[in-house]
C-alpha cells in the first residue's frame, strides 16, 4: 500500500498564471493569494508571472520571507491582525497594509512612528454591493470584514501620523462569473473614485471555481476585457485583482488507493487511504469532489458494480465524504483515485492530526502519469 500523495502540476500552474496575467490590462496588477495554496514550489513557480503576493497572517508572511526572501510580499490582509503581525508587516516592507477598522490603523500608526518607517495603507471597505448568485458575501451586511463606508471616509480624510492611505480594498464575494465580478469591481472603483476621491483600488479576488464541472473555467479574456473598459474612464487609477482558488485549483491532485469495497443496506462504499483530514475541500465547501479511476493491475476482491457510489477516508465520522458520484464505473480494492481540482484551500485547510494517520506525499509532476504507474505496480 503507497500512502497518499498530491502531484502538483508546476507546468500546468506556470502556463494558467501567464494565460491569466496576458488576459488582464497593464494596469491590473495581478497578485496571488497565499491563503488558497502556500506550498513553496508553487509559490516559485507564480513568482516570475505575478505582481506580489497576498499574505493574511504574520505567519504567511514568515513563510513568503522563507520561501521568497528576495521579494517583500505586495500585500498584508485578514482581521484580528496583533501588534506581532503589523510590526512584522513593517519590517518585511510589505508595500500595502489592509486595514480592518479605525483601532487597527491607529495601532498601526502608533508602530510605524516608533519604528521610524510610515505604514501605506489601503482600508478595506464593507460597501453595500449586491452580489447576485455568488457562493460566498462578505460585505453589504454586518461583518467582521472591513469598516462601513462612513468609517473609512473618516479615516482617509483624518489619518492618524505614521501612515499613508492609498487607496481602499473591498473584497465583497466569491464564487463570481465574469461578467458579475467586473460588474462588482466597477461599483468599487465608482465609489473610491467618486466618495473616497483615491486611485488605487484592490478588488480581491473571488473568481468561480466549479467543481462540478471542471472543464468550465472562469473566463479570464472575458473579465480582462470588462475590466479595461472600466478603467477607460480612469487614466489615473491602479486596479489590483487577488485570486488564490482560481489559480491553482487545476494544477493539483490528490492520488490515494482503494482499501474496501462494501455495501452497507444496499448502497456502495468505497474506502480509501487518506480522506477529509488530507483534503478538507469536498467537506468544508459541501460537494462531491471530481476523480477519476485508474484500475489497479491484477487487483482481486470485491468491485463496485458501476452504479452510484460514496468514497470516504478512513476518519471515525460519516462527514469523512471525498466524493458521491452515480457514473464512476466500477471499482476496486487497490485501484488508485486521482481527485482533481485539489490545488486550492486542501491540505493547507485540512484537519491533519485527527486520528494521527499518516500524512500524504508530495510530488511534482503529471498527475495522470503518476497514476498509471502507480496502478502499472501490482499488489496493493
Amino acid at each position: 500500500m503507497t500512502r497518499p500523495v498530491y502531484v502538483h502540476d508546476l507546468t500546468a500552474l506556470a502556463a494558467h498564471a501567464a494565460a491569466i496575467r496576458a488576459a488582464l490590462p497593464p494596469r491590473v496588477e495581478l497578485l496571488y493569494a497565499t491563503k488558497a495554496n502556500p506550498d513553496p514550489g508553487m509559490l516559485r513557480t507564480l513568482a516570475p508571472v505575478v505582481d506580489g503576493f497576498e499574505a493574511a497572517s504574520g505567519g504567511e508572511l514568515r513563510h513568503l520571507g522563507t520561501v521568497l526572501p528576495d521579494r517583500p510580499p505586495a500585500a498584508l490582509a485578514g482581521p484580528g491582525k496583533t501588534d506581532r503581525d503589523l510590526a512584522a508587516a513593517l519590517a518585511a516592507r510589505v508595500r500595502r497594509i489592509h486595514v480592518e477598522s479605525p483601532a487597527e490603523l491607529h495601532r498601526l500608526a502608533r508602530l510605524a512612528r516608533a519604528a521610524g518607517t510610515p505604514a501605506d495603507v489601503l482600508l478595506r471597505v464593507n460597501l453595500p454591493v449586491t452580489v447576485a448568485g455568488a457562493a460566498l458575501v462578505m460585505g453589504g451586511a454586518p461583518s467582521p470584514f472591513g469598516m462601513s463606508p462612513a468609517e473609512a471616509l473618516r479615516c482617509l480624510r483624518r489619518p492618524p501620523d505614521g501612515v499613508r492611505v492609498r487607496g481602499v480594498h473591498a473584497h465583497l464575494a466569491s464564487g463570481l462569473d465574469p461578467d458579475t465580478a467586473a460588474t462588482v469591481a466597477g461599483a468599487v472603483v465608482d465609489w473610491a473614485v467618486s466618495q473616497a476621491g483615491v486611485t488605487e483600488v484592490n478588488v480581491g479576488g473571488g473568481m468561480a471555481v466549479d467543481y462540478a464541472d471542471p472543464g468550465a473555467r472562469f473566463d479570464w479574456p472575458r473579465y480582462g476585457q470588462r475590466l479595461a473598459s472600466l478603467l477607460d474612464p480612469y487614466p489615473e487609477l491602479l486596479l489590483r485583482i487577488e485570486p488564490g482558488r482560481s489559480v491553482t485549483a487545476y494544477c493539483a491532485a490528490y492520488l490515494t488507493e482503494v482499501v474496501d469495497v462494501k455495501r452497507s443496506f444496499g448502497d456502495w462504499f468505497v474506502v480509501v487511504a487518506g480522506g477529509t483530514h488530507h483534503l478538507r475541500t469536498p467537506a468544508a465547501k459541501g460537494h462531491a469532489q471530481p476523480f477519476t479511476v485508474h484500475a489497479r493491475a491484477g487487483a482481486a476482491g470485491p468491485r463496485t458494480d458501476g452504479g452510484p457510489v460514496t468514497i470516504v477516508g478512513q476518519l471515525c465520522t460519516p462527514k469523512d465524504v471525498l466524493s458521491r458520484t452515480a457514473d464512476a464505473g466500477p471499482i476496486g480494492v487497490g485501484d488508485v483515485l486521482v481527485f482533481g481540482m485539489a490545488g486550492a484551500y486542501a491540505w493547507n485547510i485540512s484537519h491533519h492530526d485527527f486520528l494521527m494517520h499518516e500524512q500524504p506525499e508530495f510530488r511534482v509532476g503529471d498527475p495522470v502519469r503518476v497514476a498509471g504507474q502507480w496502478a502499472a505496480q501490482r499488489g496493493c
